[in-house]
């Protein structure tokens, strides 16, 4: 899943390791169901992925 969102390598790279394994596990899914672009996708991914390691943080 990780080879799709390639060309957004600069952005991920800023995350901690989990929460860009989540955010790219999210972010492939949106594409599926919510046919959305992959930069959204992406973007929501981040967006998703970092408030469930913040909740996970407590």
């Amino acid at each position: 899943m990780k080879e799709i969102f390639d060309e957004f390598e600069p952005t991920l790279k800023e995350l901690k390791p989990t929460v860009k394994e989540k955010a790219l596990e999210i972010a492939g899914k949106l594409l599926t169901e919510k046919s959305l672009s992959r930069e959204d996708a992406l973007k929501e991914g981040i967006k998703q992925a970092e408030e469930w390691f913040f909740n996970l943080e407590g």
